[in-house]
């Protein structure tokens, strides 16, 4: 099943989006350099411990060192990469220690947006565009599809953030979203089937649609806890298996 064209929906546009390499070759040097290199990370093309000097990453790139040193900057601020003068750049490593911090912040400031969309209140179109997201997962869920629920759920999250209308609050969650993504792709296959997801989602998207602010920071927290607990456990399995713990 594929998601509805989200400009169906009545919704503002949302902040999350898995890595991609379209319309790289129409960006201005520095953009691309960027969004390459942060492509190469992501997706593990460029694996976890890495080190390459400025001028490797450039002749890779295909770029001049210029926009290749502001890249790195950014990346540097994402938490994405190390930077030593003189010694290169460094793709930092997935740690248990780190990925926990990531989901500490990521998950409040997530359920601070929650709350606000909640005092907010949903419109009617509102509500019938987040409901079709359920739906949406529901069946993916249904068909085992795994893959696309977690694309589905993204987007449900990233939908009612993108409702709160703090842009601030977007950024920094757009920026600690990008910092767990790897670790995301790592566990995915090792997720169960998303049915208590899917319920609490649904608790969620009640008491935000009854606009009780208390009710929907109570549900959200308890689907973060319990959502970030089962992603702790299974990242270890993963690392465990792959030698970087």
């Amino acid at each position: 099943m594929r998601t509805a064209d989200p400009s169906s929906r009545k919704l503002p546009r949302a902040w999350r989006a898995a890595p991609s390499l379209q319309g790289l070759a129409d960006m201005p040097a520095r953009d691309r350099a960027y969004h390459d290199l942060r492509y190469r990370i992501m997706t593990g093309r460029l694996a976890p411990g890495t080190t390459l000097l400025e001028t490797e990453l450039a002749g890779l790139l295909s770029l001049s060192r210029t926009p290749v040193r502001e890249a790195v900057i950014k990346l540097e601020e994402e938490g994405l990469v190390d930077v030593r003068p003189r010694h290169g750049v460094t793709v930092k490593p997935l740690s248990m220690q780190d990925f926990a911090h990531i989901l500490n912040v990521f998950s409040a400031l997530e359920v601070r947006a929650f709350e606000l969309v909640a005092a907010r209140g949903l419109q009617p179109d509102e509500a019938r565009a987040l409901e079709r997201m359920l739906e949406d997962m529901e069946a993916a869920t249904l068909a085992h599809d795994l893959g696309h629920w977690a694309d589905l759920d993204d987007e449900f999250h990233s939908q009612i953030v993108a409702l709160s209308g703090n842009a601030r609050l977007q950024d920094a969650l757009n920026a600690f979203w990008g910092q767990q993504y790897r670790a995301r792709m790592m566990i995915l296959p090792l997720r169960p089937s998303p049915v208590q997801s899917d319920i609490e989602h649904r608790g969620i998207f009640e008491a935000l649609k009854a606009g009780d602010r208390q009710l929907t920071r109570s549900r959200h927290n308890a689907h973060r806890d319990r959502a970030d607990a089962q992603q702790l456990d299974l990242l270890g399995r993963s690392l465990g298996s792959s030698g970087f713990a």
